[in-house]
């Protein structure tokens, strides 16, 4: 299964990666060195950030849903999301931040606040219900903020400008935009790999973890920490994009039968195809104006979601 998982990963990175053929026979008709451009600096950290982003996001559902021992604990329906864009609105439109890597920081900043605020709110260990409420008001406050933040920004053009970004975008990105991002987003998710066998461990109980000298309160901040800075400095260079998070742990934990921590490195791998299947999608609609990605991730992902909640009842009711 794991093989297969890493087999459709790599065939779908080739295919977003040289997709489509046509214009890069015609460029290179015309002009060789135009083709070489186009895959080195549009094709190539595209390609990079999606592939990074996904995997980034399935890393760090996984690792929110083990240490909150919940499956709806994504960093969409937890406000991190939410957060790192409210974080990376402010620095770039009130703070004049322009550098990508300073954006990174207010984006994971924004994050962390989020989360620090739903385990103020909800606790790390409560019921499903309890954790979206607090989840979805901490998310929707965000969202308003940044809405706001927008509309009273200094540029009158400040929320058409961020349409697009807040809804999920890589077009148009670099490749420092695409360093920005996933430096600190790959280093915060290596740490969290590495904590994949603490999380199995306290997935068996705090009792247990505890008698093998691992403190649950402080592999939860670090979790929490670390999700903020991975999600944060994705979302301030390519915007939230939602489900991804919740859905890849879902497959992530069916490969490692059923292991939190275990799950978090095909979580990885599912929610970069995920994020490659979306941006193919969007590329290959005929339209004068690309899609946001955020929209076709939410296309199949809201009907996923709903399936995780009724199944979710089902099991407490029976």
């Amino acid at each position: 299964m794991r093989a297969l998982t890493v087999f459709l990963l790599l065939l779908a990175a080739a295919a977003h990666f040289l997709l489509p053929l046509g214009s890069l026979r015609e460029a290179s008709a015309i002009d060789p060195g135009l083709a070489r451009l186009i895959l080195v600096e549009l094709r190539l950290p595209r390609t990079l950030l999606v592939i990074g982003y996904g995997a980034a996001l399935g890393v760090c559902g996984a690792a929110l849903q083990a240490i909150f021992s919940n499956p709806l604990a994504s960093p969409d329906l937890s406000g991190a999301s939410s957060g790192a864009a409210l974080g990376a609105v402010l620095g770039g439109y009130w703070l004049g931040f322009t550098q990508p890597l300073a954006l990174a920081a207010c984006g994971a900043a924004g994050a962390l606040g989020t989360l620090a605020l739903l385990v103020m709110l909800a606790g790390r260990k409560v019921e499903t219900t309890t954790l979206l409420l607090a989840g979805l008001a901490i998310s929707l406050a965000a969202g308003a903020a940044t809405s706001l933040a927008l509309a009273l920004a200094p540029s009158p053009f400040a929320f058409y400008d961020a349409f697009d970004w807040l809804m999920g975008s890589f077009v148009d990105r670099s490749l420092g935009q695409a360093a920005a991002a996933l430096i600190p987003a790959t280093i915060a998710v290596a740490f969290l790999l590495l904590r994949s066998r603490a999380l199995d461990l306290v997935a068996l109980g705090e009792d247990v973890a505890a008698s093998l000298g691992i403190k649950a309160n402080r592999l939860a901040l670090e979790i929490i920490a670390l999700s903020a800075i991975a999600v944060g400095a994705c979302v301030s260079v390519a915007g939230a994009i939602g489900f991804i998070g919740l859905v890849a742990p879902v497959a992530g934990r069916h490969i490692s039968r059923g292991h939190p921590g275990s799950a978090m490195l095909p979580a990885a791998a599912v929610g970069a195809i995920l994020m490659l299947v979306a941006d193919l999608a969007v590329r290959s609609v005929p339209l004068d104006r690309p899609i946001p990605v955020g929209v076709i991730t939410a296309l199949f992902g809201t009907p996923l979601f709903v399936w995780l909640v009724i199944t979710m009842r089902r099991r407490l009711t029976a």
